[in-house]
């Protein structure tokens, strides 16, 4: 309680608060809300405090150790108060705290401010100013305070409408600690209602380790269940958990326990796969408890959708999917960062231009890689993952340079091995089955897994024994232009270039197809003739067993299936001529070399379209194809 006030002086804010003032109330904060956000951190510190200084001196609790906060309102009087039993404020401390920014380089630092939002709100943050925040939703502020183990009779009292000046007065307060009363403004009485402010207490506070009480009013009932007037009692009430998870030792959490918080966290009713909490000292000091989920939401693909992680500053909640810490490929992680390092007041935009964040953002990814890592020795789970999200994870190589070789230890494939859809099969699979003599890592890029499979280009790698990746998601392409090694062998592409088997072709198969090329020259020549510019060239092959002709491109050329994409989606590509390569020991080579006139020009024609059919292309003339076929066929 408090007596009357006595040794009351008025005092003019430093300008630097008055400017401060102005941009808080106009411009800094455009979710009103947070005031209370701030005010539980301030009186949450102030407990803190006491609880340090309380480690040399228990007398300062003055028989009260129970910390905690309390929220009150009055919606008659149009008032929220705010208290705490923590360490409170001298005179010369609230006029200190309350009336000035006592920092070094103030004025430098009002220089500043450019009347820009953002840049103005990333300043601001570094000041550390949220109770001034109070002034957003009060236009006057009452506080009344008393350091702990001071006389009771040296409480003050300091109030202001956040214009110009403050009056500070000496009062009598019994308890120790800060209450601070906010008069709200018109516009936001809708503050002073007890289901609200509960609601963002739970929202903004939940993991605050001081319990914020808040009292719950009952009437005792007669007899026929009415209640009796008088009869109020008042019950307090813990309203936030009162407990950070992430902040207890990881080895007294159980499974059970981290899997509830993750449903809390995400939103989610299905159990995560996986998680990893981590606490790391040092230079940057932190908490992350991150979780891979079992299934995806339904915005996984729509790269502007909701992710990234909680924050806390200090277990402070400061916002939802802050996607700042993780890159986009990750963004199916869910969890928690709790930081040291970053101000209470940081936006969004103020995490994208501090150097802070690109460290734990580094250090957040490196560790969810490590995570996914980990969960591969279990090849189940893995799978469940992979299958969810793995499409999302072959995004990483072209995003992410420096964890190229890590993402690409994670890809998983289908290949010629298995010969299933599934994608199953790793890179160091691969390696691993890799025959001696081979030095890369063959794929194959097409539309679906079946035209991938029966591709005429993997006929001389079926022969030989030489497994391909049977790549068939939308992204593949994209992804192999970006992926161009894994364990210092290149990716080379079944379809594009000249096809060199390096040393598994032995010296005599090489000189024989040296001199099945020169014996084929008149031919080769002749189908040039025939075809024009629908070829950029013709070749005899011997990458082909069972199919009399392919059509190659060249190797730095973009392929079939991403130019499919590309035109779908609207884009124009610069058009290309594919190579023609002939299998010069198939039926119908050898019937095109004993065939003249109109009859060798058709047949020509219909083993290009044949092969651009099977390479999953389109004909520019469908019927003209048809026609020629029907003619051949007829003959």
């Amino acid at each position: 309680m408090t007596t009357a006030t006595h040794h009351e002086e008025t005092l003019g804010f430093q300008t630097e608060v008055k400017q401060l003032l102005h941009l808080m109330i106009h411009s800094l904060y455009s979710n009103r809300e947070i005031f209370l956000r701030e005010l539980i951190s301030n009186a949450a510190d102030a407990c803190d405090k006491l609880r340090y200084a309380a480690l040399d001196n228990d007398a300062l609790y003055e028989g009260d150790s129970e910390l905690r906060i309390e929220i009150e309102h009055d919606a008659e009087a149009g008032t929220v108060t705010v208290r705490d039993n923590g360490i409170g404020m001298s005179r010369d401390e609230v006029i200190s705290n309350l009336g000035t920014i006592a920092r070094s380089g103030t004025a430098e630092f009002l220089k500043q401010l450019s009347g820009e939002q953002q840049k103005d709100a990333r300043l601001i943050g570094q000041f550390g100013v949220g109770f001034y925040s109070g002034f957003i939703v009060a236009d006057e502020v009452t506080v009344r305070t008393r350091k702990a183990g001071s006389d009771k009779a040296s409480g003050v009292e300091w109030r202001s409408k956040g214009e110009g000046e403050f009056t500070v007065a000496d009062i009598e307060r019994e308890a120790h600690g800060t209450e601070i009363v906010l008069h709200l403004k018109p516009d936001a009485k809708e503050f002073a209602d007890d289901f609200r402010l509960r609601s963002l207490v739970r929202k903004y506070s939940d993991h605050i380790e001081v319990p914020v009480r808040m009292p719950r009013v009952e009437k005792a009932r007669d007899e026929e269940g009415k209640e009796i007037e008088g009869s109020e009692t008042v019950t307090w009430e813990t309203v936030n958990e009162a407990t950070a998870l992430w902040s207890r030792p990881k080895g007294e959490i159980s499974d059970d326990e981290y899997k509830a918080f993750y449903k809390h966290v995400a939103h989610d009713f299905s159990d995560p796969l996986t998680w990893s909490h981590n606490k790391v000292e040092g230079k940057l000091e932190y908490t992350s408890l991150l979780y891979v989920p079992g299934r995806a939401p339904f915005d996984l693909y729509e790269r502007d959708g909701a992710r990234g992680v909680k924050l806390y500053v200090q277990r402070v909640f400061i916002m939802d999917d802050a996607e700042q810490f993780l890159p986009l490929y990750l963004r199916f992680i869910k969890g928690v960062l709790d930081t040291r390092d970053l101000s209470l007041n940081v936006s969004r935009e103020l995490l994208q231009q501090d150097p802070k964040v690109e460290k734990i953002k580094s250090a957040l990814t490196k560790r969810a890689l490590d995570m996914l890592k980990k969960l591969a020795k279990d090849k189940e789970a893995y799978q469940t993952f992979w299958n969810t999200f793995g499409s999302v994870l072959k995004e990483g190589p072209a995003e992410d340079f420096a964890n190229r070789e890590k993402i690409a230890g994670l890809l998983r494939f289908s290949t010629t091995h298995t010969d299933s859809a599934t994608q199953d099969q790793s890179l160091a699979d691969y390696v691993s089955r890799m025959p001696e003599g081979q030095q890369k890592i063959y794929y194959i890029v097409a539309d679906g897994f079946n035209a991938a499979k029966s591709s005429p280009h993997l006929e001389i790698f079926r022969k030989k024994g030489i497994e391909v990746l049977l790549l068939h998601d939308r992204i593949d392409e994209w992804l192999m232009s970006h992926l161009h090694e894994y364990d210092g062998k290149a990716f080379v592409d079944v379809a594009k270039g000249e096809l060199d088997l390096g040393e598994i072709e032995g010296e005599e198969e090489k000189k024989a197809q040296e001199e099945t090329a020169k014996a084929k020259e008149d031919l080769v020549k002749r189908v040039k003739e025939a075809l024009g510019d629908q070829v950029q060239a013709v070749k005899v092959t011997h990458r082909l067993t069972d199919s009399p002709a392919c059509v190659v491109l060249p190797e730095h050329e973009m392929g079939f299936q991403m130019r499919r994409i590309m035109e779908a989606a609207g884009q124009k590509v610069p058009e290309v001529k594919p190579i023609l390569e002939l299998n010069p020991e198939h039926p119908l080579v050898v019937r095109l070399e004993q065939t003249e006139g109109e009859g060798f020009t058709d047949l020509a024609h219909v083993l290009l379209d044949q092969a651009i059919i099977a390479e999953g292309g389109h004909l520019d003339d469908p019927a003209v194809y048809v026609k020629r076929l029907n003619a051949l066929l007829s003959a």
